[in-house]
């Protein structure tokens, strides 16, 4: 039996506004389970989930969806003013319960209610699931925190239990307890879901994996280390047959060139035949004649051969994704074992936290940043960078030092990449920037874009490249939540970076695959007001 289709998107078409193509003549189609949706920034992943839940209207052809669909936006903003009840779409049959109970038995209360008797229970059961048993229902979504806004928003789709679920990059603003919540959601839903994440834990949840690249989609059965695995192989033989098809183009190339040498040789010999006259005039015409066609026809036969071979060529090399990395090999970042970088000691922080106690980070020390949304981790950053002023304590760093926070607003939106970079690099001259520029993938025309332009992936790409291209060299480097809103190759090329940085570093962030691949020598965790030493199992086993 063949798998049911539960959405459909046949010949899709779509465009900005302003022209710019995102989808041309697109084919997908999705079963039941688990889908996670991946491809570069810019690829047109969210686009494709706003398309299927009606956010926006294709340029040509159709999507079919057999049944409802439940959409959770990358960005949730809901109204601060509404009850947690009318957040989860209950507030009318929640009324129509209580009224029944108190006696009113009026028909449109029944037809409000129908069959969905047990509504309260199941609201309050669902915010148990997702760790919210502790938001009652009549609270207004001005008193939860924004990670428990997004949970409340998946509770609402959980509770209308559509056909189709689309999420886009739901961890993003989740703590390490609340994406353990919603990982559990995930693996219990038994319809169909479509995840577009950079979260690999997510990911490794999934059952068959879609790439979106260039505007086509390949699929993978399997979660993200199948898929991972499988591209792996495709590109080592992606890369063979580039080779193949370069010895190839050689070859040929120099076919042509032996074609030509030879085409030479007879006309030089046809002629100076007729010119000798050692056989009857017409004879010697023929032969000149019949020597040059044949040339000609064979120096026509290796032109066409080239002409395939560099076809040939440039389908394979088309075949092997971009796979650049961006090298940071700056001198005067590296910091010696011994000396000391930061100290704090007593910090009373904005905004009510305080940290009892102190810290010191000497050398090139590694340090992750974690802890529950709200428990300060921002504002202490902030705070040793110097855009706060502690209520009391002392922080002080003792090398240069830059800060990139979560919303990348180091940057001049106004101004180009290269631009950019001169502000923080005043004397370097604009051949020193645009070279270093080249190690973070701004070659060329890249580098005049403006900075405004630039998708999530670069965007980022260009922040890191204006902190580390910065003078004096930072030996203390500080990321917020560098991993959200990047794809998996921009994720993997920042951890490249990281591994060639000599400086010290510290990393707020609550994806633990990325903390653990950039080579973290201290764990702290930042709870109550404390930092307490920890470890990623230790982490791993909280609820």
């Amino acid at each position: 039996m063949s798998t049911p289709l539960s959405l459909t998107c046949t010949s899709l078409s779509f465009a900005w506004p302003d022209g710019t193509p995102v989808f041309d003549d697109l084919q997908i189609a999705f079963g039941p389970g688990r889908t996670g949706l991946v491809g570069l920034n810019g690829s047109g992943k969210s686009t494709l989930l706003k398309l299927i839940a009606g956010e926006l209207t294709p340029s040509d052809g159709t999507i079919r969806v057999a049944g409802e669909v439940g959409y959770l936006p990358q960005n949730v903003v809901l109204d601060t003013t509404l009850r947690v009840d009318e957040a989860l779409g209950i507030v009318d049959t929640r009324a129509a319960l209580h009224a029944i109970e108190a006696g009113d038995v009026a028909e449109e209360h029944f037809a409000t209610v129908g069959d969905d008797w047990d509504v309260e229970e199941r609201a309050i059961a669902t915010l148990g699931q997702l760790g919210l048993g502790h938001v009652d229902l009549d609270r207004t979504i001005g008193e939860v925190s924004g990670g428990e806004s997004v949970l409340l928003r998946l509770a609402a789709l959980l509770l209308r239990r559509p056909d189709v679920l689309l999420l886009d990059e739901p961890t993003n603003n989740l703590d390490l307890y609340a994406r353990r919540r919603l990982y559990d959601a995930v693996s219990s839903w038994s319809g169909v879901m479509i995840v577009v994440s950079h979260d690999r834990e997510l990911l490794e949840l999934v059952d068959q994996i879609a790439d979106l690249h260039s505007g086509e989609v390949t699929w993978y059965g399997g979660n993200y280390s199948v898929y991972e695995e499988a591209l792996t192989t495709e590109q080592d033989a992606a890369e063979r047959m580039v080779r193949v098809a370069e010895a190839d183009l050689k070859r040929q190339k120099r076919e042509l060139v032996e074609a030509h040498t030879k085409l030479a040789k007879r006309t030089r010999y046809a002629n100076k035949m007729y010119e000798n006259k050692r056989e009857p005039r017409a004879v010697m015409k023929l032969k000149k004649r019949t020597a040059q066609v044949s040339a000609g026809k064979h120096r026509i036969m290796h032109e066409e051969k080239l002409t395939e071979a560099r076809e040939r060529l440039d389908e394979a090399v088309e075949a092997v994704r971009d796979d650049d990395e961006i090298r940071i090999d700056l001198p005067y970042t590296a910091v010696p074992p011994g000396r000391t970088v930061l100290t704090f000691l007593d910090l009373q922080l904005r905004y009510g936290s305080r940290l009892s106690g102190g810290l010191d980070l000497r050398g090139p020390e590694r340090i992750a940043l974690i802890g529950r949304n709200g428990s300060g981790k921002t504002t202490l950053l902030r705070t040793i960078a110097g855009e706060l002023e502690p209520v009391s304590g002392e922080s002080k760093t003792h090398v240069p030092m830059r800060f990139l926070p979560q919303r990348l607003d180091v940057l001049d939106d106004e101004l180009t990449v290269a631009e950019n970079v001169a502000r923080f690099a005043p004397d370097a001259t604009n051949n020193r920037i645009r070279a270093r520029l080249a190690r973070f993938l701004f070659r060329g025309a890249r580098a005049d874009q403006p900075a405004a332009t630039l998708s999530g992936g670069e965007r980022f790409r260009a922040a890191l490249a204006a902190l580390m291209l910065a003078e004096p060299a930072p030996q203390l480097l500080m990321l917020d939540e560098p991993t959200n809103n990047l794809d998996m190759a921009s994720v993997r090329q920042l951890t490249t970076a990281l591994e060639s940085y000599e400086g010290a570093l510290i990393v707020a962030s609550h994806d633990l695959p990325f903390l653990e691949s950039i080579g973290i020598t201290r764990w702290l965790l930042m709870e109550e007001g404390e930092l307490k030493g920890t470890t990623p199992e230790e982490i791993g086993s909280m609820d």
